[in-house]
């Protein structure tokens, strides 16, 4: 994946795919299942330009066709692309680098686009930025509990290998946390604060205290 130095690289105009629940953040990977004609036609248009697609939730409560979209969303970069035999696309989203929506643009489209703002997440460009504030041993301390609670098992010889933005970024894509939960981790104002965020909201859930997040 080519690496971007600063956002005057990122694209000022997007597609966007609005997806309840997904969560794309930097340097994390996210699998996707194209099926919708519309957004057949958006992943084609992506892979015939920059191979950038825009990934934001819809606003909570909102269902309808055209769903108002949340502010913030994250670039993400086709890396991996295969067709299936019944018509699907089977992507892979990298992602880049956080945005947030100027404004929705009037597309002939089947698909929406937004012009983008990347000034608040400059950051997101560097890696592991932030990464020696996060409290590491407590972030790997709620995913033990968080995996106990599951009665599953995780090599932890390899889970001390990861880099701390990594596991923190992943760990967020994976919680089975709401949409709600899910974009208030997305504008995080950094790494710390989700880590924080994250660990937060794990114990809230392993206490029962989180409505629709409570791990079984």
């Amino acid at each position: 994946m080519p690496r971007y130095t600063s956002i005057s690289e990122l694209p000022p105009v997007i597609p966007v795919f609005p997806l309840s629940g997904a969560l794309l953040l930097p340097r994390t990977d996210l699998p996707l299942n194209i099926f919708e004609p519309r957004y057949l036609a958006m992943v084609e248009h992506a892979m015939s330009g920059n191979h950038l697609i825009g990934m934001i939730q819809p606003r909570p409560g909102d269902t309808g066709e055209t769903p108002a979209l949340s502010q913030v969303g994250c670039l993400g970069r086709i890396t991996s692309y295969s067709e299936a035999e019944d018509d699907r696309f089977l992507i892979s989203l990298t992602g880049v680098c956080r945005f947030t929506i100027r404004k929705e643009l009037d597309v002939t489209t089947p698909f929406r686009q937004v012009e983008a703002d990347y000034s608040g997440f400059a950051a997101d460009l560097v890696s592991e930025n932030n990464a020696r504030a996060v409290n590491r041993a407590a972030v790997i301390r709620a995913f033990r509990q968080y995996l106990e609670a599951n009665n599953m098992s995780a090599n932890w010889s390899e889970v001390e290998q990861i880099p701390t933005e990594l596991l923190v970024n992943t760990l967020s894509q994976l919680a089975p946390y709401p949409a709600p939960e899910k974009q208030a981790l997305l504008e995080a104002n950094d790494l710390q604060a989700r880590a924080d965020m994250l660990i937060a909201l794990t114990e809230l859930a392993l206490s029962g205290g989180a409505k629709g997040a409570r791990l079984q």
